[in-house]
């Protein structure tokens, strides 16, 4: 029933028919037809008597309230409905007149003409005359203590092979296959990037552009600093898409909070929109919708804030859209952007010390938006062979990450790259802003080029080698090992 209500909506519109439409989600016609009034000053009156129902005996009330789905509100001028209604009936769908356009700025609801409700369709619209509330907001009580500890105050590390071993394995980092092989991802055969890449990449059939879409959060980041959280999940989420070739265009949210009636909830949730506003506005990119979920709650507490966020982004050349695994032995491979010198919040500290403390990575939207900028040029110019965002796990958990071809295929890396300050977190921390790419040696000199003049960071790591994973003197263990615990027990 989506898909045709979609292509009728879509042939109504390419034949000039349609003067304005909305689909109807939350509140069903009470929403989508108040707003569309109260957004230009207009007057809508409606008979809910004529609105096609499935169930009898519906109060008003209800009519006007419900949200069942696959539903469209459109206005369209006299003279133009009967072919809209035969566009409608081609698809086995029903188009009928409910109410007309007026000029007094009023909803109107009648039952079989007998008015119901009504009121001034501009106070029923968000940003008109809606009443705003501000509620009591408080510092959670058990958030001073968790960021006051120092990461001097844990060991060095001294068996990282062990430790990229664990983090392979966790929760967050393992293969996702398991989840999204239940899922059609091929739907008509369109999708470039498959599932386990950074963004999936689907191509627009019947012209050269393909769109990347993303989904990101970090819980974590987010308990730990909510509005640094959640510009980071609009940063990640930017970056994905970019390391596919496309730039950011727009996001949707899902934002999962507790009880905002509870005061240290609503912080957290005030802190968070205000995080991914000035995350987007300063990308420039439009929330294009979303959804709030609150009351996410047990005997033990709220979840974590979790405000994920949907991007999408475009390519205008579906034939230049990467992903993110090593294509051959010998390829060089480069470090975008800053050394890690972060480890709040991360996986490592979670892992390997049970501890979920300190201040998560800050972001720098300036470097982001270079970043953004730089990976086009690449992309374009068909200069990488691979781009993975550095994130979750850090530099070598993306590494790794790198080395698992989707085919079954394994490579290893030799990678010599020795930080100025502790190894852990050099080697796991997870400070915003990087990617990790490869690249054919002969365009190492074009990559330092562009990337210096875009005052980007660009570190050489080493090569995509054999069946070995070897980082300096620290790491040596087979890929095939490494795959074996990513995969988990799903795949054995």
């Amino acid at each position: 029933m989506e898909k045709l209500l979609l292509e009728s909506t879509l042939e109504a519109i390419q034949n000039g028919l349609v003067v304005a439409i909305q689909d109807m989600g939350a509140a069903g016609l009470t929403c989508s037809s108040s707003e569309m009034a109260g957004k230009t000053g207009v007057g809508i009156e409606i008979d809910v008597a004529l609105v096609p129902q499935r169930e009898s005996g519906m109060s008003p009330y209800e009519i006007m309230l419900s949200e069942s789905q696959e539903r469209m509100l459109i206005i369209t001028k006299p003279a133009d409905f009967e072919n809209l209604q035969r566009i409608f009936l081609k698809w086995g769908l029903e188009a009928v007149i409910i109410g007309s356009v007026c000029d007094d700025g009023f909803l109107t609801v009648k039952n079989s003409g007998q008015v119901v409700a009504r009121i001034p369709a501009v106070a029923l619209v968000l940003g008109g005359q809606a009443p705003v509330y501000t509620r009591e907001i408080s510092f959670p009580e058990d958030l001073k203590k968790a960021r006051e500890v120092e990461m001097s105050g844990f060991p060095e590390i001294s068996d990282y092979s062990n430790v990229l071993c664990q983090l392979l394995q966790s929760p967050n980092i393992v293969s996702k296959r398991s989840i999204y092989r239940h899922y059609d991802h091929m739907v008509k055969i369109a999708t470039l990037v498959e599932p386990g890449s950074d963004a999936a990449v689907l191509k627009i059939n019947g012209s050269d552009k393909a769109v990347a879409l993303s989904t990101d959060c970090n819980s974590r980041y987010c308990w730990l600093d909510p509005y640094e959280g959640s510009m980071g999940a609009v940063a990640e989420a930017a970056r994905n898409v970019a390391c596919t070739g496309a730039k950011p265009l727009a996001i949707t949210n899902c934002l999962n909070f507790g009880n905002p009636y509870k005061s240290d909830v609503y912080w957290y949730f005030s802190e968070a929109i205000r995080g991914m506003s000035d995350a987007c506005r300063f990308f420039g990119i439009p929330v294009t919708g979303g959804n709030v979920s609150f009351y996410n709650e047990s005997p033990a507490g709220a979840v974590f804030p979790t405000p994920v966020i949907g991007m999408l982004g475009l390519l205008t050349d579906y034939d230049r859209a990467i992903n993110h695994y090593f294509k051959q032995i010998g390829d060089a491979i480069y470090l975008l952007g800053p050394d890690s010198t972060e480890i709040g919040g991360s996986e490592f500290l979670k892992i390997i010390h049970k501890k979920i403390c300190g201040y998560p990575p800050k972001v720098h939207l300036e470097q982001e938006v270079a970043l953004h900028g730089l990976m086009t040029d690449l992309c374009g110019k068909g200069i990488i062979q691979s781009a993975h965002d550095c994130s979750e796990g850090g530099m070598l958990v993306n590494l790794a990450e790198c080395c698992f071809a989707p085919d079954g295929k394994n490579l290893g890396v030799i990678i010599d790259y020795h930080p100025k300050d502790r190894k852990d977190i050099a080697y796991f921390g997870e400070t915003h802003g990087r990617i990790i790419i490869s690249l054919k040696p002969e365009f190492g000199q074009e990559l330092q080029s562009l990337a210096l003049s875009m005052s980007i960071m660009c570190r050489h790591l080493g090569y995509v080698a054999g069946n070995d994973f070897i980082v300096n003197d620290d790491v040596r263990v087979s890929v095939s090992y490494l795959r074996k615990l990513w995969e988990g027990k799903d795949f054995a």
